[in-house]
């Protein structure tokens, strides 16, 4: 199982980055994804997470009204839509899948994901 993810880079305050985050070695429409990020010298925290089939989404209060989150099971890619980012947004952010087994449509507990990508850098100057 891979997923890679893309499109981090160095933007402006209130400037915006589309992520993704492509799979491949699993059947993706049957994993709950989640994307979170990690701050220098700060614990991993909790995004966004979208059902399997696309159905249903969640927020951290972080990104409520400034992030989107979306699939494509056709192409096996989750996208994470940055907004009005700020300084503090800056981290390295990592997708990452887990299993649906038909109860949870999503779940925001990292250690709950069974696999991870290698994260994409995301730096908001001021």
């Amino acid at each position: 199982v891979q997923l890679q993810a893309s499109g981090g880079g160095l933007v402006q305050a209130g400037g915006s980055l589309r992520l993704s985050c492509a799979a491949s070695g699993l059947t993706f429409s049957r994993y709950i994804m989640g994307w979170f990020r990690q701050a220098p010298g700060k614990e991993v925290e909790f995004i966004s997470t979208i059902s399997a089939s696309g159905s249903t989404t969640f927020f951290a209060d972080s990104a409520k009204g400034r992030f989107t989150i979306s699939r494509d099971n056709a192409k096996d890619t989750v996208y994470l839509q940055l907004s009005s980012l700020r300084p503090k947004d800056t981290a390295i952010y990592y997708c990452a899948a887990k299993w649906y087994n038909g109860v949870h449509l999503y779940t925001t507990t990292a250690s709950e994901y069974d696999y991870w990508g290698q994260g994409t850098q995301v730096t908001v100057s001021s």
